[in-house]
C-alpha cells in the first residue's frame, strides 16, 4: 500500500511539473515526458500490474489535460507499463542502464504511436519532419531526465520497503 501511495504521489508531482514548470525550460521546443518515465520505472521496479495502473492513471491525466480523444494516451501508457512490467522478473533492479534503455524504447514507441494515431490518420505524411523535430529531441531530453530520476525513485522505494535503514545511501 505504501508503494501505491508513493507511486500516486510521484505521478501527481510529475504531472504538475510536466504541465506547469517544465514548459518554461523547454529544450528544442520539447519538454521531458515525466509521466512516461514514471510509468516505465513503475513497471520495471514493481511489475506488470503496477505498471498498467500507473500507465492508466498517467494516460488519463494526459488525456484530460491535452487529449482530443479520452483514452488514447491511457491505452498507449497502459501498454508501455505492461511491457516494461514484464522486464521486472528478467532484469536486475539496481542496473541503471536497462531502465534508461527501456525509457528510450518506450519514448520512441510512444512517439510513433502518437504520430500514427494523430497525424498519419489525418493525412499528414511527413514522418521525417516529425521524427527529427519532435520524437528525437523529446527522446533525448527524456533520457537525460530519466538518468537523474531513476536513482531517486529507487531510493524512495528502498525507504518505503525498509524504513528501519533510514534510506541509506542514495547512490547504492
Amino acid at each position: 500500500m505504501k508503494r501505491f501511495i508513493a507511486t500516486i504521489l510521484l505521478i501527481l508531482i510529475s504531472f504538475l511539473l510536466q504541465t506547469t514548470i517544465l514548459h518554461y525550460i523547454k529544450l528544442g521546443g520539447v519538454i521531458p515526458n515525466l509521466l512516461l518515465i514514471i510509468t516505465v520505472f513503475t513497471g520495471y521496479i514493481n511489475g506488470r500490474t503496477p505498471g498498467i495502473v500507473a500507465g492508466l492513471i498517467c494516460g488519463f491525466l494526459l488525456d484530460g489535460q491535452y487529449g482530443d480523444l479520452i483514452g488514447l494516451n491511457a491505452l498507449i501508457y497502459m501498454t508501455i507499463g505492461y511491457i516494461n512490467g514484464l522486464s521486472n522478473r528478467i532484469f536486475y533492479r539496481e542496473d541503471t542502464m536497462m531502465p534508461v534503455f527501456l525509457v528510450a524504447i518506450s519514448e520512441l514507441v510512444y512517439g510513433v504511436f502518437v504520430y500514427i494515431l494523430e497525424f498519419l490518420l489525418r493525412g499528414r505524411l511527413n514522418l521525417g519532419f516529425y521524427l527529427g523535430n519532435v520524437i528525437m529531441p523529446e527522446l533525448i531530453y527524456t533520457l537525460l531526465v530519466s538518468i537523474l530520476l531513476y536513482k531517486f525513485i529507487l531510493w524512495l522505494y528502498r525507504i518505503i520497503e525498509h524504513p528501519d535503514k533510514k534510506g541509506g545511501s542514495m547512490l547504492c
